[in-house]
């Protein structure tokens, strides 16, 4: 296998899509053609009395344009808050080929090219129709090692700032950067025969580029870092269950070269990966698929009810602007749902994304030390995002919505299906009360629950992050993280357990034969601008606490009383979960009362959640400070974003959530931004392998005292007649 076939065969093993290497590639406006949609909607399984007024295909009605997306090429934004388009990126791209920072070097990358942003308040004083804000746009780019941020105004066409990042750090890796460094150990006549010697052909080689992290060492000064590490693909599209143990390659990014070879398992054999097949094509070749449920699908005889007006989503009493981004994947801005009293549109949300992801192993040896990755800030969350799968990933009456991002040289290149927006229906119910009998009142009211999903699924190598933002017709946002995909596994010598000696620590659990999945943890930190009915809010911890009755007061002994208390500084806000000292967390407008005089609120419901057990002195954990408490809540800042700080890559944990909170600046009745974290600790099992099933955590945001009364009162239950008459088959 000659040298660019071997490249080639690396970086499709990494699971990096074509699209992300073509800077033009663009797949159809569907997955679904007109045929498919006519072929599925008018399935012989369905019929409904009052669905259509004829057989004929003459009177069927026309297709919304719903699942019908724009051609990039003549994108145009519409919205202060619009991704840039191609035509935008290229404009960008010329006036940094003659700014002088370029123009006469050709050792430079554009790590990120987004939107900045206009300031928050001229986009809450914009309306639709008047003209758009000026178009600047945020640049951070890597030039002879050193990192600049620079504001191009398009309007101008001119660099209005440049600067040097004062801070430790280097910005996100572009694709190219991990797809150069894949190539680099190959170069190495000791890599080359270790691997030999480890029984591994060349060419059923698959590696992965590992951020290195940082721990201080005099080999991470001025350099850009990698670790590479390579699994063999002999048998199986799961290589990742086929380690080649203890062989790490730490690479110079930007010199692509060799700075070490480190090989400490040559006696640990490479897993056989028998049976770690998981495609259905080769499952059903060879008999192994289960049919244990029937294809199902959440029909829709009127159309979805939700319309997406370029990156404007209107569902029920929702409106908010939706766009991908590449480093938070989806950001959801100008959230606003609509009151049923009064009618008015009353904001909730400014902005809200993913703001960094954190996932440290817990194995401190010397192939294991430095796997403590920073998804967002060091590979791009959206970036890794892959396009949806039709039916499976979404369903049959999804919208999707492409993401256009760039490549290390600045040209525009587009991520297809990387969002969908559905309508959920699960059979859960919004409200109901059935009358008890021994009123004598007949009365049975019930309400279905549906929801508006918006999501995305992001494959950073092995892990596929499944994340969604529910809207719900009572005003409540559920925010969701699914993990599944594949552990990353060690290589072993053992087979058995009762082969492991009574003292040796595994750092993981035996999952097959020569293969240890390896204990770590998932911290998922969220950016959450709360609006609620204006800018000026302020954050409330009601304690629940245990109150103990006077003698002679009452029979009880005890009962509980909500005890609140408004944060004045960034220190009060600061809270670790505690099972045994229950909370609710508020953030209301003090200024803004219901009828009754109580302060309109939303409440943070946090779910299943954990919580970091590192040193806080451990590097990486230095890094990642911003997950020592699952609750921050800071005054706005535009440059306070990024909750691992601007720079990640190989940081010092100098520009942290956690540094911006120590300085306990004032928050009471203040623009503030809400943080919060979720946690998963996994210990993984035998059902983990050789692929995960998916595992959940959630929060919610949910109104509290916002409404006057029950905001879906007046919502309609189904009737049969709205409804198709499916053609039940009989069961065995």
């Amino acid at each position: 296998m000659d040298a660019r076939n071997m490249l080639r065969f690396l970086v499709l093993s990494f699971g990096l899509t074509l699209v992300v290497l073509l800077t033009w590639f663009h797949l159809p406006t569907s997955f679904l053609n007109k045929e498919t949609l006519d072929c599925n909607i008018y399935s012989g399984w369905c019929t409904s009395k009052n669905r259509f007024q004829s057989s004929n295909p003459i009177n069927k009605p026309k297709f919304s344009t719903y699942n019908q997306k724009p051609h990039h090429e003549s994108d145009v934004p519409r919205h202060p808050l619009d991704p840039l388009t191609i035509k935008e990126f290229n404009e960008v791209r010329a006036i940094l080929s003659e700014h002088p920072l370029f123009k006469y070097s050709n050792s430079y990358t554009l790590n990120s090219i987004v939107l900045d942003e206009p300031d928050k308040e001229l986009v809450l004083k914009w309306k639709k129709g008047q003209p758009l804000l000026p178009r600047k746009v945020s640049v951070v780019a890597l030039v002879k090692g050193v990192a600049h941020t620079l504001i191009v105004d398009l309007s101008t066409s001119q660099v209005t700032n440049e600067t040097r990042s004062p801070s430790s750090g280097y910005p996100t890796m572009t694709i190219q950067d991990m797809q150069s460094v894949l190539d680099v150990p190959l170069k190495s006549d000791e890599f080359n025969r270790t691997i030999i010697k480890r029984g591994v052909n060349l060419s059923d080689l698959s590696c992965l580029p590992l951020a290195a992290g940082w721990y201080g060492t005099p080999v991470e000064e001025n350099r850009r870092l990698i670790k590479v590490q390579c699994y063999s693909s002999k048998g199986t599209v799961n290589f990742y269950m086929k380690p080649i143990e203890g062989l790490t390659v730490l690479v110079d990014m930007d010199k692509k070269e060799v700075v070490s070879i480190s090989d400490n398992g040559r006696n640990i054999p490479v897993a056989n990966g028998i049976d770690t097949d998981y495609r259905y094509s080769v499952q059903k070749l060879n008999g192994e698929v289960n049919y244990l449920i029937n294809p199902i699908s959440l029909e829709q005889p009127k159309g979805p009810s939700f319309k997406v007006d370029g990156h404007i989503v209107k569902w029920a009493n929702w409106e908010f602007h939706l766009k991908p981004d590449p480093r938070a994947g989806i950001v959801i801005s100008q959230a606003k749902v609509r009151d049923t009293d009064t009618s008015e549109m009353r904001n909730v949300i400014y902005k809200g994304f993913t703001s960094e992801l954190f996932v440290p192993y817990m194995d401190p040896t010397d192939a294991w030390y430095f796997k403590t990755y920073m998804d967002a800030g060091e590979y791009g969350f959206g970036l890794q995002a892959m396009p949806l799968d039709p039916l499976n990933d979404c369903p049959r009456n999804a919208y999707y919505m492409d993401g256009v991002f760039t490549s290390a040289d600045g040209t525009p290149f587009i991520q297809p299906n990387m969002i969908c927006i559905f309508e959920s229906y699960a059979g859960d119910i919004a409200w109901r009360h059935a009358e008890c009998p021994i009123t004598d009142m007949k009365v049975t009211e019930v309400r279905p629950k549906v929801t508006l999903v918006v999501r995305m699924a992001a494959a950073v190598a092995n892990y596929d992050y499944i994340v969604d933002w529910e809207f719900q017709t009572d005003g409540l946002i559920r925010s969701k993280v699914g993990l599944s995909g594949i552990l990353m596994v060690k290589g072993t010598t053992y087979e058995n357990m009762n082969q492991v000696p009574d003292q040796e620590y595994l750092y993981g659990t035996l999952l097959s034969e020569n293969i240890i999945g390896v204990i770590h943890d998932h911290f998922i930190t969220y950016y959450l601008d709360m609006d609620i009915d204006g800018s000026d809010n302020s954050f409330i911890k009601v304690n629940i606490k245990k109150q103990e009755t006077s003698p002679g007061e009452s029979p009880r002994k005890s009962y509980l009383k909500a005890v609140r208390k408004v944060a004045k500084t960034e220190k009060d806000a600061q809270i670790k979960l505690q099972l045994y000292d229950p909370s609710e967390f508020h953030v209301v407008n003090p200024l803004k009362k219901t009828r009754l005089g109580n302060p309109v609120g939303y409440k943070l419901v946090p779910g299943a959640t954990a919580a970091s057990l590192l040193d806080h002195e451990d590097p990486a954990q230095k890094r990642a400070a911003f997950t020592n408490n699952q609750i921050w809540v800071t005054p706005y800042n535009r440059s306070e974003q990024w909750a691992g700080g601007l720079l990640v890559y190989q940081s010092q944990g100098d520009d942290t959530l956690q540094v911006w909170s120590n300085r306990d600046r004032p928050i009471e009745n203040k623009d503030i931004v809400l943080w919060y974290t979720v946690g998963f600790h996994h210990v993984p099992s035998q059902e983990d392998y050789p692929i995960m099933p998916t595992v959940s955590a959630s929060f919610d945001l949910k109104p509290v005292n916002f409404f006057e009364r029950n905001p879906i009162l007046r919502m309609p239950p189904n009737f049969q007649d709205d409804l198709p008459v499916c053609k039940v088959q009989d069961s065995a």
